[in-house]
């Protein structure tokens, strides 16, 4: 059995050296980090160096007290949670109606176009993403040369408080919309199409087919990628990073929504040298996370029977 095991192993063994990079990439980067969080407990100096991470002096919840009692706190929770939920209420539904409208175009060169055209900007960087946001947003960018053309007054799109949010879920949108309709596409193939051949002999209309057949076959694909995308809901869901978006297009004059807990950990861990610290806050935004991975599959469990685990 074990020699017939290591024949297959072999046979397969360029595949396999790709599977034992990623297992490699997914240890290193991680699980071996994991490590590091003992770090949220200690008061850790780098002065330390690495051993310091098991050495230095055991303080319990002091680092997240301290968060907790900082006057950012407040708003930066409010900040993620505002930002967070806004990209899921607006970008989760998108990918399903998108699979089920092309699942309905009958013309093959439309549908691989309009698939190719939606998930194209999914390998689009955050960076590159920021700098078309420059071009065409900043105040000597197209929209405001537009604005400025028909006699309107320029607007302060990039630095503006009030657009940080829309221009955050709507770059989200129009970056991960077509990648997650690939998921629900693959989903709805799955459909065995004897049903609705079935349905359409008995004469469903185009709507009743979707809804009392479509909709049933994907909902277990439903259910699991809402209980990810609840998941890292603090991260950013479904619609990329979060972190990305705030640093990338966050400036003085929106910080006041721009600023969520993974920018602060970072100028906190990284600018100021508080590792302990900002680890405690990162640790305190992964203990959200799981929790919600938890809440979220129990409750759908409850409800439709189907979940993670």
């Amino acid at each position: 059995m074990k020699a017939d095991i290591f024949k297959i192993f072999w046979k397969q063994r360029r595949l396999q050296l790709f599977v034992l990079m990623g297992m490699a990439f997914l240890f290193v980067f991680n699980y071996l980090p994991i490590f590091g969080i003992i770090m949220a407990f200690k008061n850790y100096k780098l002065s330390s160096g690495v051993l310091g991470i098991f050495t230095s002096p055991f303080v319990g919840l002091k680092n997240f007290k301290e968060f907790f009692g900082d006057y950012k706190f407040p708003f930066l929770l409010r900040n993620t949670l505002v930002l967070s939920v806004a990209k899921l209420v607006f970008t989760f539904p998108l990918p399903i109606f998108l699979a089920i409208v092309l699942n309905e175009v009958r013309n093959a060169k439309v549908k691989r176009v309009v698939q190719t055209v939606s998930y194209l900007p999914y390998f689009i960087s955050w960076v590159i993403v920021s700098g078309f946001c420059q071009i065409f947003l900043s105040m000597n960018g197209v929209f405001n040369d537009l604005f400025a053309a028909m006699g309107w007054q320029r607007m302060q799109l990039l630095t503006g408080s009030q657009f940080f949010r829309i221009i955050a879920v709507f770059t989200a949108m129009w970056k991960e919309t077509g990648w997650w309709t690939i998921i629900f596409l693959a989903a709805i193939t799955g459909i065995d199409t004897s049903q609705y051949e079935s349905a359409q002999i008995d004469g469903a209309t185009r709507l009743q087919r979707i809804a009392y057949i479509t909709m049933p076959g994907i909902l277990p694909t439903i259910t699991v990628v809402l209980i990810l995308a609840l998941g890292n809901l603090i991260g950013g869901g479904l619609s990329g990073s979060n972190f990305e978006q705030s640093y990338l297009l966050g400036n003085t004059g929106n910080l006041d929504v721009s600023e969520i807990i993974q920018t602060y950990v970072l100028e906190i861990g990284l600018s100021q040298g508080r590792y302990a610290y900002a680890t405690a806050a990162g640790l305190f935004q992964s203990i959200i996370s799981f929790t919600l991975v938890l809440v979220s599959n129990f409750v759908a469990k409850r409800i439709s029977g189907e979940g993670l685990f």
